[in-house]
């Protein structure tokens, strides 16, 4: 008998966007999950891993390819496959153990039946003694456990995780996560195999079998690797934290600039931005530059020198790697002597050199520049612009785009914005 729980093949979807449009978010996903099995998905923020995982729970369907649970097609909610939100998403009128009932009730389970198995969910989680508390009356990682207990006590086959820690501080989403994983690790859980949508490559290096990498427009499975480590792991290990940085090379890899003997890769118009804010780009340019790391430093040790999250990071890293102020290899972060210099230089200086990357980099700038230029009034409405974004993403994505735009151009002296008009403008100084 076949140990594979859920299987993907060639999956795809898209959506409307406001114009009508439809935007591809997911393409050509080929993915099997195994009993006995945690697996992690890493990618970056709307490449479609939520999706994803609504497809698996059978909460959407696909557009094409094949979704199979235990070797049959899935067609809607499957009983053996539950999922825990990164929102909380209880009932604040009903009771924890009323919370935990609600799967059971929709499934019909005798009264008795679905209160004893809610009681045994909610003591597994550690949740004993509240089972008559409100939400209003839980933190933030009670009301979490609630929601796990929620999913556990339909004994699925499956569990889902989608950011389950991510709105819970530091402290509270790592004591967590070690419960479930001694659960786990115990033969406690009903569950047979986990899959966890993650932003944070520590915390999917030290729970998973697997780690796959998503990449983005459209969201497909770009790497994965194997952890062979027995848990529980130690986060200080050499082990753990080789495997932190291969996470991190592997995330970044394809944002490696060219070198000199290698044919440019070409940007498109139609390229997605990081959203990375200019302030935040240059503290992270001066982190490098400092002495602590002379110009060079591994994505994690950046992690923990600024502060940063992985979410934050990430962005930050590939902007500057797009804009040839640093260069991302294998899990590094190289400030390039033309980021040198900006760091060196003084306010206007460092204006100058941005807007100068700005344009040589990113042709969705340059060509605003260029309309702009060529426009007798130095003027345009936005909306030509979020026109033709439009042909290539969904509206909000558009918008999100020309915003980081505007914002680098702004920085650089390229162009300016009216937010009271909606016209973007040349700067006085090319004006003039």
């Amino acid at each position: 008998m076949s140990n594979v729980l859920i299987e993907l093949k060639n999956v795809a979807k898209s959506f409307k966007s406001a114009d009508g449009n439809a935007r591809t978010v997911l393409e050509g996903v080929d993915f099997r999950l195994k009993e006995g099995e945690i697996v992690a998905l890493l990618g970056q923020s709307g490449s479609g891993k939520s999706t994803l995982l609504r497809i698996m729970a059978g909460l959407i369907s696909a557009d094409g390819g094949d979704v199979q649970y235990r070797g049959q097609p899935l067609f809607g909610p499957a009983q053996g496959i539950a999922m825990v939100f990164q929102s909380f998403a209880l009932f604040p009128w009903l009771t924890v153990q009323q919370n935990v009932e609600l799967g059971l009730e929709a499934r019909g389970v005798d009264t008795e039946v679905r209160a004893k198995r809610a009681e045994e969910a909610i003591e597994m989680i550690g949740l004993a003694g509240f089972e008559g508390a409100l939400p209003r009356e839980l933190s933030g990682g009670m009301r979490q456990r609630v929601g796990l207990a929620r999913a556990l006590v339909t004994q699925p086959d499956v569990l889902l995780m989608d950011e389950a820690f991510s709105a819970l501080d530091v402290l509270t989403g790592e004591r967590l996560r070690n419960e479930i994983l001694e659960l786990w690790d115990g033969g406690q859980m009903p569950t047979k195999a986990m899959l966890v949508v993650s932003h944070n490559i520590e915390e999917a290096v030290m729970m998973a079998d697997r780690v796959l990498i998503f990449a983005s427009n459209p969201g497909r499975i770009r790497a994965q690797l194997s952890i062979g480590l027995p848990r529980p792991r130690r986060d200080d290990s050499h082990e753990i934290r080789m495997l932190i940085d291969e996470v991190y090379g592997l995330m970044t890899a394809g944002a490696k600039r060219k070198h000199a003997a290698e044919e440019p890769v070409r940007a498109k118009l139609s390229d997605s931005l990081p959203d990375a804010d200019v302030g935040s780009m240059e503290s992270l340019l001066e982190l490098l530059a400092d002495e602590r790391f002379n110009g060079r430093a591994d994505l994690p040790q950046l992690v923990e020198e600024s502060d940063l999250t992985d979410e934050d990071l990430l962005p930050l890293a590939d902007a500057l790697n797009m804009l040839g102020l640093a260069q991302l290899e294998a899990g590094d972060l190289i400030i390039t002597p033309v980021g040198q210099k900006y760091v060196e230089g003084d306010y206007d200086h460092r204006r100058e050199v941005f807007g100068k990357q700005l344009l040589e980099n990113v042709p969705l700038a340059a060509f605003i520049r260029h309309s702009l230029d060529q426009e007798a009034s130095g003027q345009l409405r936005e909306e030509s612009f979020l026109k033709l974004l439009r042909e290539h993403m969904d509206q909000q994505e558009a918008e999100r785009v020309l915003k980081v735009a505007i914002e680098w151009a702004r920085h650089g002296e390229v162009f300016e914005y009216n937010y009271n008009t909606g016209m973007i403008h040349l700067p006085e100084s090319a004006e003039a």
